[in-house]
């Protein structure tokens, strides 16, 4: 183990440990190789062990990392004096998928109207986070709690919107390779060392899939998703009036598959550490890729949803008031001041969050005229 990173507690080394143990019965009924893909699924998602399953601390200071809504309630006032706009031409309803601390939530609930919303919906996969976003939202809104609802499922259909803030590169994808005799699907194998890469010749499916990217040098690896754009399919088949909001880390199809990332965008957060290796502690590790925002918005527009728009999220947030919120907080001199312009600085600068993060959305049967849209536009890179 890479001793310059923080070593875990007795009870989450055990617990990775027996998480190894269901990997490496999975890799075994599984003729020796276990697609990279369902790899990520079980060590994000198993009962229990997985890291979003499981009991750890994830979010914050005291966690793997830091998520805007943890840097400043401004974020959520930012997005709900947007939405403030759409939720009328609507139900009223809010989806919001993986919610985290409930940080968003509560900032959002508080800062919108209560006359313009119905029902805040949550769908949550971690047991831990969900106790922490109820017991979050009862202290914030105590008179709002029976407007706040959890689905275990997809309801039929959707009337308002649905958003998530870091949802789709938590979503587990394909690694693959490109070699002189085709594509290949990569894996993991394990032996007497532990787990290891594997690799075999990539399904007709996913050849199709990567047959539509540019073309790429022997040797280039990267990452494939097509869970994220069927998940965007699935949600868009269902939006029958309202909005589709994304926020994450990603980029264009060109600029995801460029040449110079010939290691494609896998990255491991631990105790605000970045891990390279995938097999580095399993269960204990938060493991993303990148989004391919072209994608994205192939799935939901084939699927019937109408285009919004496509901007960094330092852009998005300026054009959505994000500076008339941050005034509001009191005066430059002030020390409130001073710490809620700091956190918007790393929200919106260039060489922070700013511009690696990137909001779309799509709409139906809605108004396409979004303040937060009407600044950069990067529609045409898609």
């Amino acid at each position: 183990m890479n001793t310059e990173l923080p070593v875990p507690d007795a009870a989450a080394r055990a617990a990775s440990d027996a998480l190894c143990s269901e990997i490496r019965a999975l890799i075994e009924r599984n003729d020796g190789f276990l697609p990279f893909a369902d790899y990520m699924h079980h060590v994000l998602y198993a009962p229990h062990n997985g890291y979003y399953s499981g009991g750890s601390h994830k979010i914050g200071s005291g966690g793997d990392f830091v998520t805007a809504p943890q840097l400043t309630p401004l974020f959520g006032q930012t997005l709900a004096r947007q939405f403030a706009d759409i939720l009328p031409q609507t139900a009223g309803n809010l989806y919001e998928f993986g919610a985290g601390t409930g940080a968003l939530a509560a900032d959002i609930i508080g800062a919108l109207p209560p006359e313009c919303w119905d029902t805040y919906y949550i769908v949550e996969v971690s047991p831990d986070l969900r106790a922490r976003q109820q017991a979050l939202l009862a202290q914030k809104h105590p008179q709002l709690a029976a407007r706040v609802r959890y689905l275990d499922r997809l309801p039929e259909t959707f009337d308002g919107i649905i958003f998530g803030n870091e949802v789709l590169d938590a979503m587990p994808c394909e690694r693959v390779e490109w070699r002189n005799d085709g594509l290949y699907r990569l894996g993991v194998e394990h032996s007497a060392h532990g787990l290891t890469w594997g690799a075999r010749p990539a399904p007709p499916t996913l050849c199709e899939w990567a047959a539509r990217l540019p073309p790429l040098p022997v040797g280039y690896r990267s990452e494939l998703h097509p869970q994220q754009e069927a998940f965007v399919r699935t949600l868009a088949g269902k939006l029958q009036r309202g909005a589709m909001l994304w926020i994450d880390y990603g980029f264009d199809e060109n600029e995801y598959y460029h040449p110079q990332r010939h290691m494609g965008t896998l990255i491991g957060h631990y105790r605000h550490h970045t891990v390279d290796d995938p097999f580095f502690l399993p269960g204990l590790v938060d493991w993303t890729a990148h989004v391919n925002f072209s994608g994205i918005a192939a799935a939901a527009c084939d699927a019937g949803l109408d285009f919004i728009g496509y901007t960094t999220q330092g852009s998005f947030l300026v054009q959505a008031g994000i500076t008339a919120a941050l005034e509001a907080v009191g005066t430059p001199e002030g020390e409130t001041y001073i710490r809620a312009a700091a956190a918007c600085q790393k929200l919106l600068a260039t060489h922070e969050m700013g511009e690696l993060f990137k909001v779309i959305a799509f709409g139906m049967n809605i108004d396409p005229d979004w303040s937060g849209f009407r600044g950069a536009d990067l529609s045409a890179k898609l």
